[in-house]
């Protein structure tokens, strides 16, 4: 155990010195089980067995597969359209652009599976309508920041995919698992927006009455993208194709909703290529060093240590779960989602399933503090994100503006913990 503490404190000194994630865990996984072992050739032939068993799994297809389909989703402009279509229901009301805002980002993310994708996109779509409104900038922004958390929980999401593999937990059943969630994140946050209204009246003034003519012309326009996710999803939850056949049919079908809407040009096409590769590229690498790492935190009986440490302490099972959860929202607060996924889960999971925990319930858990941790100060990634593409806004006024969506992912994450059925109702029903 204490040689994993060792590896954790250097691997955490190599991420402060700006020493990219990947190369972090590769260098301290690779360097700490060759020291563990005292054998050069045992440590060379883990990392290269990690190397060819992941290049040699079927299953991580589904991810590339995934980040593509998102990619022709996100250059059809398919953000535009799930706008307008929520708009029109809901703009009229008080906030309503704000929760128009909170609802399309749940569509995007369902297509999309992407939270910074989410927010960056979004903001260019939805902040100039809620401008012209006189909507305050404080809610207008927090609104797309937390609207965009929700693409890592509703499926297809490539944070839950990571989680099974991880884990060796059930990609069918995490995505099953993180719908219910995801629906009650999209109420909770326009709750939100209503507690932020009670209080102040002025923050989101309510626009002109969309025509129901116009209404059904919008819903028609999200026709395509709401029967690709029926298909895509639909097809999972009933064992029509596995995970990575849904991705690939997906991914096929936002191809041919980018041609009908005439969104690609051969440069489109290239780019959507390009950004599917360096994306693939990089979650490949950090995922082989992480399972890299995790070799090494295994070899050194960090798990099964900390389980027999649980076990003697005589807690209940319940304060282990609070104090995974306090870990999670203090690095929240220094590192991004990914980082934060792959560095705990090989730690904590052991534990978790050795307390007897459901592991899909607890990867939705972790998954929803993630969340949160995307809009938690200093770092905040949607923040950041949002910042880059809405300058003028100021940092500040988008994490105050955050407070009461940050509160309210809060309850989810209490609800969830509390309440497991809310998630493993839906994976019951698979079998």
């Amino acid at each position: 155990m204490t040689e994993a503490l060792y590896g954790f404190a250097v691997l955490l000194i190599l991420v402060f010195l700006r020493v990219p994630l990947a190369f972090a865990m590769g260098i301290v996984g690779f360097a700490g089980f060759y020291l563990l072992t005292g054998n050069w050739n045992a440590a060379e032939a883990m990392a290269a067995r990690r190397v060819v068993d992941t290049a040699m799994d079927y299953g991580l297809s589904v991810i590339p597969l995934f980040i593509l389909m998102g990619n022709f989703v996100s250059h059809a402009g398919l953000s535009d359209a799930l706008f307008r279509a929520s708009n029109g229901f809901l703009g009229h009301r008080k906030g309503g652009q704000a929760m128009a805002t909170i609802v399309a980002c749940g569509g995007f993310s369902a297509i999309c599976g992407s939270s910074l994708a989410t927010c960056a996109t979004m903001g260019r779509v939805a902040m100039p309508q809620m401008r012209k409104y006189g909507y305050k900038d404080s809610l207008a922004a927090a609104s797309i920041a937390a609207g965009g958390t929700l693409g890592i929980l509703i499926p297809p999401s490539v944070m839950l995919v990571i989680y099974g593999i991880l884990t060796e937990t059930s990609i069918r059943e995490l995505f099953a698992a993180g719908f219910i969630p995801g629906i009650l994140g999209i109420f909770l946050y326009i709750g939100a927006i209503k507690w932020v209204l009670w209080r102040d009246p002025s923050a989101g003034p309510a626009a002109e009455r969309v025509p129901w003519a116009e209404r059904i012309k919008a819903l028609k326009s999200v026709g395509s993208t709401l029967a690709l996710f029926v298909l895509v999803i639909g097809g999972i939850y009933l064992g029509v194709f596995t995970p990575t056949e849904a991705a690939g049919i997906g991914a096929m079908g936002a191809f041919l909703i980018a041609l009908m809407r005439r969104a690609l040009t051969p440069q489109v096409l290239m780019n959507v290529l390009m950004d599917t590769v360096r994306t693939t590229a990089m979650l490949f690498a950090v995922v082989l060093t992480a399972l890299i790492f995790a070799n090494f935190i295994n070899r050194a009986g960090l798990p099964d240590d900390l389980l027999a440490l649980v076990n003697g302490l005589n807690v209940a099972p319940f304060v282990v779960i609070l104090v995974i959860i306090a870990i999670y929202v203090v690095l929240g607060c220094v590192f991004e989602s990914m980082s934060m996924l792959l560095l705990t889960v090989p730690v904590f999971f052991p534990v978790v399933a050795g307390l007897g925990y459901d592991l899909v319930w607890f990867g939705i858990l972790v998954v929803i503090v993630i969340e949160i941790s995307l809009i938690t100060p200093p770092v905040g990634m949607n923040v950041f994100v949002l910042r880059a593409v809405l300058p003028d806004v100021s940092t500040g006024t988008i994490f105050r503006g955050v407070t009461p969506f940050w509160v309210a992912g809060t309850i989810r994450a209490l609800l969830v913990l509390t309440f497991p059925a809310i998630v493993l109702f839906l994976p019951r029903l698979l079998y």
